[in-house]
Parts: C-alpha cells; sequence; structure tokens
C-alpha cells in the first residue's frame, strides 16, 4: 500500500506521481488500497490531516503499519516523516523539506500551481501549522528510505542526509530537486515500499 503526497504547489499531475501511479498499475496495484495520490490543500494542517485520514483508511485492513508506505516528495516528504511517526508506517523520502517552516517562511505570498494556471495562496500562519509538526528526531530509522539529490537546486541534500542518519539512503550525485532521473530510482523504492512488514522490526 502506497500513499504518495506531492510538494510544495505540485499536484498528483507531477511525473513522478503519474510514473509510479503508471507503474503500480501495471503490477496491477490501482485500487484505492493499493494506491492513493490526494491534492494536497495549501494549509498544512489540512494536508496533514487528509493524509491521516486516507493512510487509516488503507490501513483498515492491514495487519500491520507497516504494510503503508508514505512517499513524499519534497514538502511531502516533511509530512510522510510526520505521518510514519505518528502511525509507525514506513515512509520513502525524496528530497524532502527538512526544515519546512523555515524554508517555506520566504514563500508567503500568492503563486500559481506548477502543473496547471490555478491560484495557490500560502498563508502566514501555514508557516506556524508546519512549526506544529516538525519531528524533533526519528524514531525506528529502519522504516525511512531517504533518495536526495546533491544537485538539488531548491534545498540541500547534506541536511536531508543528517536528518536521516542511520536510515536507509541513497545519494544521487547531480540530479535536481524534481529527481527528473526518477524513473532509474523508482524500482529500489518499490521494493522498499513491498518489504514484507514483519522483516522491519
Amino acid at each position: 500500500m502506497i500513499l504518495y503526497l506531492h510538494g510544495f504547489r505540485s499536484s498528483p499531475d507531477s511525473f513522478k506521481a503519474r510514473l509510479m501511479a503508471q507503474t503500480l498499475a501495471e503490477r496491477g496495484l490501482a485500487s484505492e488500497r493499493d494506491w492513493q495520490c490526494p491534492q494536497l490543500p495549501a494549509s498544512p494542517k489540512a494536508a496533514m490531516a487528509l493524509a491521516m485520514s486516507l493512510a487509516h483508511r488503507q490501513l483498515a485492513t492491514a495487519t500491520s503499519p507497516r504494510a503503508l508506505t508514505v512517499i513524499g516528495s519534497s514538502l511531502g516528504g516533511y509530512y510522510a516523516t510526520w505521518l510514519a511517526e505518528q502511525l509507525d508506517c514506513k515512509a520513502v523520502l525524496l528530497n524532502p523539506a527538512v526544515h519546512a517552516p523555515r524554508d517555506l517562511a520566504t514563500q508567503v505570498g500568492q503563486h500559481r500551481m506548477y502543473h496547471s494556471d490555478a491560484p495557490f495562496e500560502f498563508r502566514a500562519e501555514y508557516v506556524d501549522e508546519l512549526a506544529a509538526a516538525q519531528v524533533a528526531a526519528i524514531t525506528r530509522p529502519e522504516r525511512y528510505f531517504l533518495i536526495a539529490a546533491t544537485g538539488d537546486e531548491v534545498l540541500d541534500w547534506r541536511e536531508m542526509r543528517d536528518c536521516y542518519t542511520g536510515c536507509r539512503q541513497r545519494i544521487v550525485p547531480g540530479s535536481d530537486h524534481g529527481l527528473s532521473d526518477f524513473a532509474q530510482w523508482l524500482p529500489e523504492v518499490l521494493d522498499f515500499a513491498q518489504t514484507d512488514s514483519n522483516s522491519i522490526n
């Protein structure tokens, strides 16, 4: 079971989300229990509430929370970390925003969505919502898989590496914030997601 959380101003139309949806569909894993990729609201509080609701729905028939892997890109990685700590599920972080309150404080104001011309407003109070969900330190690092690109032009990959010390890590030389070479790493992501939950203590 996979719950995919996109990044800031992104959507389920991002190429990583579409590639993952297509790959899972080819494997016969297209049901709502197997795959969820919601459009997240601008409010972090609302986004995390939606993600939590969908995660609970997916886990309703699971024997272990480790049956669920939350995959988060950029800001979605910040949300995925919070969810993993709340639910004891697994998480894959794709160039995650590890200091989201600091980094997004500069983004307060009016924007446009990346994959459409729809307006996107990021309010000052949203920074406080992010701060309220900050995970001081991760627990059970075996639940986490970090993919960080040294060529990320938006976030510092070294902060990601340090935040997820002790976790499985794939440090990608070069690439970019959007992980334009994600197809190369997708099999490894899915292998981690589909590992028998009983094999992870």
